[in-house]
């Protein structure tokens, strides 16, 4: 149902996971970037900042979400877990 990335990076990793429809990832993804430049895509993600693990990405609040992820119900302050129940 999900799928859960992690990619060491030097002095930092990226974390993400997904389901079909879309995904919550660490602070790397630029929330801005995918709802001014790339709206016209759809893209419905959401980021957690500060977070080390992919157990803290599925319980840290959401720090921002996609316009297309708020169709969903989905909103910053809710967890990565909550969000991605939303994305199925």
């Amino acid at each position: 149902m999900f799928t859960a990335v992690t990619v060491k990076l030097p002095k930092t990793d990226f974390m993400a996971i997904s389901s079909e429809k879309g995904y919550i990832a660490c602070g790397a993804v630029d929330i801005n970037l995918f709802n001014e430049k790339l709206k016209e895509r759809g893209i419905i993600a959401g980021r957690a900042v500060g977070v080390r693990s992919i157990d803290q990405l599925l319980n840290a609040p959401l720090e921002s979400v996609t316009l297309e992820a708020e169709k969903y119900g989905i909103h910053p302050g809710m967890t990565g877990k909550d969000a991605l129940l939303l994305m199925v």
